[in-house]
């Protein structure tokens, strides 16, 4: 089999530590009767193990030069389907899985893993739960506490939807080509019940971004262009912080003003 070349433009990095898989798939705990989607499988690392549990798994593959690898390797497999194209694009509904019941998997590339997420995130009603490898810095950031400088939009934005369970760090060594940072396990469970759900969260979005476009400037400041001090000290939020002191709820009852507003501007 003609060894395939990891390329630059996939950000492709793959894994090849049998430990560091083992760990994975311990985490991960596949069922049989578990519907598994794995994004970006590479040449099948993780895929194996998780095809190993008896479980139905989609994989989503961009990469044509990767597919005949795939689908030699797991294309005899009856719960094994392939699916090409750009994970940020796909549609999950094609997969017409039960809510709840989609337990993704992921070794994602550091230059789409947000976008990714948040694409995931309009899907939250499909999803049980998510396992990703991400670049180190992106988990501390999707698991940050209020006050601290890794707290922001990310934070924010995936902890309204979902608990974040850091697992544990992987070093470069794991992969192949080694990339230059370490990177980390995530567990992500959408919230059955949000614990702050905003009147409109496309708001909550929009008062996240602003807030932490000039993250050492003042609340009061930073969103003078939708709330005014007024409209702030009513959320029963001082404007004087800045914005990596506010908690989530903090922000949603920001929203919840905004939502309020005579003509909230488009």
């Amino acid at each position: 089999m003609h060894q395939h070349r990891a390329r630059k433009r996939f950000g492709q990095n793959f894994l090849h530590d049998a430990g560091v898989i083992h760990r994975i798939l311990r985490a991960i705990h596949a069922r049989e009767d578990d519907r598994l989607l794995e994004i970006g499988p590479g040449q099948g690392a993780l895929t194996e193990g998780l095809l190993a549990s008896g479980a139905q798994l989609d994989v989503i593959e961009l990469d044509l030069d990767l597919i005949p690898i795939l689908q030699a390797r797991f294309g005899d497999n009856p719960r094994f389907r392939l699916n090409q194209g750009d994970a940020l694009k796909f549609d999950f509904a094609r997969l017409q899985a039960a809510p709840g019941s989609l337990r993704v998997v992921g070794n994602l590339p550091y230059n789409i893993s947000t976008p990714l997420i948040f694409h995931l995130l309009d899907n939250a009603a499909l999803i049980r739960d998510m396992h990703f490898m991400l670049q180190k810095e992106v988990v501390e950031r999707l698991a940050a506490e209020p006050g601290s400088g890794d707290w922001g939009r990310l934070s924010i934005m995936v902890q309204y939807h979902c608990r974040v369970e850091y697992l544990f760090n992987v070093g470069p060594g794991a992969f192949n080509p080694a990339p230059k940072v370490d990177s980390a396990i995530v567990r992500l469970v959408p919230h059955a019940q949000l614990p702050h759900p905003a009147r409109d969260h496309r708001l909550l979005e929009r008062v996240v971004r602003e807030a932490f476009n000039q993250r050492r400037k003042t609340l009061r400041n930073t969103l003078k262009g939708l709330l005014d001090s007024e409209a702030i000290a009513a959320a029963g939020v001082d404007g004087s912080l800045r914005p990596e002191q506010l908690d989530l709820a903090a922000f949603v009852r920001l929203a919840d003003q905004l939502a309020l507003q005579p003509q909230s501007p488009a």
